[in-house]
């Protein structure tokens, strides 16, 4: 018996129109923000069949930049992503389920620091078109919020006048933009 070919549109992750970004809590009252620079990946399926689409995404764990270099540097330590040693974040899907048009909700496993858990990210369809190349591109717009101590992320400090240094809910948003491949 011959397997059967996987005939789902291929769609390569621009990196250069994708945009990872996170936001934690700081001091309890402030929001830190950053984003990773480092993104590749690819989604097979096609936008009139979004329930057998599939999603998979490596983020370089060094690319991390939040504007503020000791920050960035801690961040990347050993105290939190320890890039040394897990120098990639990934994403597997596990499932799509649309909810509309425009909507799915993309149902994966997420690793973060060799330790991976279910996620699900609230997805929109933005567009598809062709770029000024002429290759056809779609755009996509992705949220979900996890605890990070679930990955663990566990380092913080107490402050004095109470509450943590650092929160422990991280809200991710992506904008993604994928070219289809030939």
């Amino acid at each position: 018996m011959v397997a059967q070919q996987d005939r789902r549109t291929v769609w390569q992750i621009d990196p250069k129109h994708t945009l990872v970004e996170f936001a934690v809590s700081y001091l309890t009252f402030t929001t830190v923000k950053g984003h990773f620079e480092g993104v590749s990946g690819t989604i097979r399926g096609d936008v009139e069949d979004p329930a057998r689409a599939s999603v998979e995404v490596e983020i370089d764990a060094a690319s991390l930049a939040t504007r503020e270099g000791r920050r960035d540097a801690h961040l990347r330590s050993a105290d939190f992503l320890d890039v040394e040693r897990y120098p990639t974040l990934a994403f597997r899907s596990t499932g799509v389920e649309p909810i509309d048009d425009r909507r799915l909700l993309v149902h994966g496993e997420l690793t973060i620091r060799g330790t991976t858990r279910l996620v699900m990210l609230d997805t929109e369809l933005k567009g598809r078109a062709r770029n000024p190349q002429g290759f056809e591109i779609v755009g996509l717009a992705a949220r979900t919020e996890i605890d990070r101590r679930d990955f663990g992320l566990t380092w913080n400090q107490s402050l004095e006048t109470g509450g943590l240094l650092v929160g422990e809910a991280v809200a991710i948003q992506l904008e993604v933009q994928a070219i289809r491949q030939a």
